[in-house]
């Protein structure tokens, strides 16, 4: 991890931080510790956001690590044909592949670098699972699943699948550096990522050098939260310590830092950080298993829809 870098990050866009003198810088204001679980057919996870008031979320809805696991032949798992209404799933491969299929003839596969954007909108059917190559093989995966929730006036959109190849994710570095950014979606100093959002958000992973510091614009409408993939560091201009398989929840601003240890674990040079940072919706957020909807009564006719086989159906030969 990651897949995608380069040699020299000085060779890449720069980031410019603002002046200090005019900085508002965001404090970090709450650190949570993601449990672990399982998803689908067993394969492990961290809860990112366990803990963390939906206030500080909005317009995210939860995010789970997935893996960092080191599989022995046979044991890669996915997840069997499941519904899904009202929102989005950003799927991130950092190591290994993923195929996603789903009943509305979107999907493919994923791999070092890759992401997966699913609008369920008024929903449809979907599986993710390992290729058979890797079940077989067993082998290193690791990746990131991200739900962003969709205004009312979107929920019932038609779904729509995006295919975000690692090449063509908008890569940049710090002022100094000392950091490697990978922009996925939203806008960063003038440079924008791929992704497509219903919902104005920005998600960008950043890998930041040991001892380097990270001072970044953000736009003061947004929420920020920072996720630890590995390593560990400090966020905020106080540095509250964070690490691996911690959340960050910042305050308000319009700039927000992070800094790496200057001693790392042997397993990962740099302190691999996820920053997010959303415009909150402020609509009622309802959410009950794959359906996030406003009201208990579009949650139950989700229900039903689905098990009338409104949401689609699965393809014969699956």
């Amino acid at each position: 991890m990651p897949a995608v870098t380069v040699d020299n990050p000085l060779t890449l866009p720069r980031v410019t931080p603002p002046a200090e003198e005019a900085r508002q810088q965001r404090r970090a204001l709450q650190v949570t510790t993601a449990p672990s679980g399982f998803e689908g057919e067993g394969f492990p996870v961290r809860r990112a956001f366990a803990g963390i008031d939906y206030k500080n979320l909005d317009p995210f809805i939860m995010m789970d690590q997935m893996g960092e696991v080191e599989y022995a032949p046979g044991e890669p798992k996915g997840t069997p044909w499941h519904p899904h209404r009202g929102f989005e799933t950003v799927t991130y491969i950092m190591d290994g592949t993923f195929i996603h299929q789903d009943s509305h003839g979107g999907g493919g596969t994923i791999a070092d670098g890759d992401t997966q954007w699913m609008t369920a909108g008024s929903g449809l059917l979907h599986i993710e699972t390992p290729p058979e190559s890797l079940v077989m093989s067993g082998g290193l995966f690791h990746g990131l699943q991200l739900w962003v929730n969709l205004p009312r006036k979107d929920k019932m959109i038609a779904p729509k699948y995006q295919d975000i190849g690692s090449g063509n994710i908008k890569l940049l570095a710090s002022a100094d550096g000392g950091a490697l950014l990978r922009v996925i979606a939203g806008e960063l100093d003038g440079h924008t990522g791929p992704g497509v959002t219903h919902t104005p958000i920005t998600m960008i992973h950043a890998s930041v050098g040991p001892g380097a510091e990270l001072t970044l614009p953000w736009r003061a409408d947004f929420n920020a939260l920072a996720y630890g993939l590995a390593g560990r560091g400090t966020a905020g201009a106080e540095g509250r310590p964070f690490r691996m398989g911690q959340s960050v929840v910042f305050g308000r601003g319009d700039t927000l830092t992070i800094r790496a240890d200057e001693s790392q674990e042997s397993r990962s040079p740099n302190f691999e950080v996820v920053l997010l940072g959303g415009q909150p919706i402020r609509e009622p957020m309802m959410q009950y298993g794959p359906f996030v909807m406003n009201t208990h009564a579009e949650l139950a006719q989700a229900f039903e829809d689905f098990q009338a086989g409104r949401l689609g159906t699965v393809p014969a030969q699956d």
